[in-house]
């Protein structure tokens, strides 16, 4: 039966009436507000009946007579909750056994709704001071920085399973990106990269395998993109369950080819074109960067690496080579580690080149982060990470499957496709034939 059947007029107009400010207006949360009453007698009543439950009989029943233990009045406390603050009147027994279950002894607030909501604003960027603010302002709920910290925390154990979980044999394909957090490390404040490892399965389907932070500072012997860091990250893979990577595509990372054919000695090493390209721009005028684009399109959608370097003496020769010789050096630097997907056909190749999904992974989690100032730890960091990522993609669920409610109809559209991970990638069929072919 729905709510508004079972409290009928009478009731709600008297909630109402008490729910009303000196000016009018309602207090739906807070102490003594219309949804903290609600609450308040919810609550109460279900303690009444875990007392009942406890002892055996309940209130008032002859026959908890001569059993021992007897209700012994009420408790007043306080405990948070999802609208506010709310003073309870706690039911005691005389033994002393009595261990509420829904509002636990020396709980300061009641789990559910309030944690979740917790979770949810630290998942979309908020600090835990923020977070203070906004629940003291909003649902005026007082909670300390270690409570909040407590609460978000009490996810670790779910990232460390994700981070453990066993992985696929084969991967066809592995993405490498990165993204810039600010960690304090060793006592200062060290921008650091935070590794996303997306690989394509055998059935061309998208996933997050991992996210990785380096333990020391970028300026340090033992930093990021060393081989020790690699290895390290190589050794995890390995260990879930990985037992080769076909291609892997990065952005010339130091030390990674060592590390990685230290693992998988046949993997080839490409690098990401998308890297190249936005490197090569860098320099370039807003003014100038459609047209040296085009320029640069024609080196690496060439029909061989041949045709390539002929592409990018051209550009060399050109008034945009002369006028911005850093972008050619870009190709000319990385040639050896660009042209390996030259050997492959435009399906595989366009796979390869391809990254809007993981461009638009780090666009996401970047407008996470950046509202973040600085992490009080590696761990922190991976915990925001993993939250932003399942928030991101539980929201497109959820407007995908209203959207199919409403209308019958599966909808397809940038905003509510999947992000990463489960997506699939197109022309997959023809890249696992020549992959196939290529890697027997």
């Amino acid at each position: 039966m729905p709510l508004r059947e079972l409290l009928g007029d009478q009731v709600l107009d008297l909630l109402l009436e008490r729910s009303k400010d000196g000016k009018g207006g309602l207090r739906l949360t807070g102490e003594g507000s219309m949804l903290g009453e609600l609450v308040k007698a919810v609550l109460e009543r279900a303690l009444e009946a875990e007392l009942s439950s406890h002892l055996g009989y309940g209130k008032h029943d002859p026959v908890g007579h001569g059993t021992g233990n007897s209700r012994n009045g009420k408790i007043g406390k306080t405990v948070q909750t999802g609208v506010g603050p709310v003073r309870l009147a706690v039911p005691r027994d005389r033994a002393g056994t009595f261990e509420p279950v829904l509002v636990p002894k020396r709980a300061g607030r009641i789990s559910g709704g309030l944690d979740d909501m917790i979770i949810s604003l630290y998942a979309h960027g908020m600090s835990v001071r923020d977070i203070q603010h906004h629940l003291r302002q909003i649902y005026e709920v007082e909670l300390s920085h270690e409570a909040i910290s407590n609460i978000t925390d009490a996810v670790l154990e779910e990232v460390r399973a994700w981070q453990a979980r066993p992985l696929e044999a084969i991967y066809p394909v592995v993405f490498l990106d990165a993204i810039v957090v600010k960690v304090r490390d060793n006592h200062s404040v060290q921008a650091k990269p935070a590794y996303l490892a997306i690989g394509i399965d055998a059935d061309g389907e998208k996933h997050v395998l991992g996210i990785w932070l380096a333990k020391t500072p970028l300026d340090h012997a033992t930093a990021g993109e060393s081989s020790r860091f690699w290895n390290a990250v190589m050794t995890d893979l390995r260990n879930r369950g990985v037992r080769d990577i076909l291609i892997a595509c990065t952005d010339g990372l130091a030390g990674f080819e060592d590390a990685i054919h230290a693992a998988f000695p046949y993997t080839t090493v490409q690098t990401c074109v998308v890297h190249m390209i936005r490197n090569a721009l860098r320099p370039v005028a807003r003014r100038d960067r459609a047209g040296v684009a085009a320029e640069l399109k024609k080196i690496y959608t060439a029909p061989s690496a041949e045709a390539a370097f002929d592409a990018l003496a051209d550009f060399t020769a050109s008034d945009w080579g002369t006028k911005y010789p850093q972008a050619a050096r870009v190709f000319e630097a990385a040639w050896d580690r660009f042209t390996p997907f030259f050997a492959f056909s435009p399906a595989v190749r366009k796979l390869l080149y391809t990254t809007n999904g993981i461009e638009s992974l780090n666009y996401q989690l970047r407008k996470v982060t950046k509202a973040r100032g600085h992490f009080p730890g590696d761990d922190a960091v991976v915990k925001l990470l993993w939250l932003a990522i399942i928030n991101i993609e539980d929201k497109r669920a959820r407007e995908r499957a209203s959207h199919k409610e409403k209308t019958g109809k599966i909808k397809n559209s940038p905003s509510t496709a999947r992000l990463i991970e489960g997506q699939r990638t197109i022309g997959w069929r023809e890249a696992l034939i020549e992959l196939d072919l290529a890697y027997p």
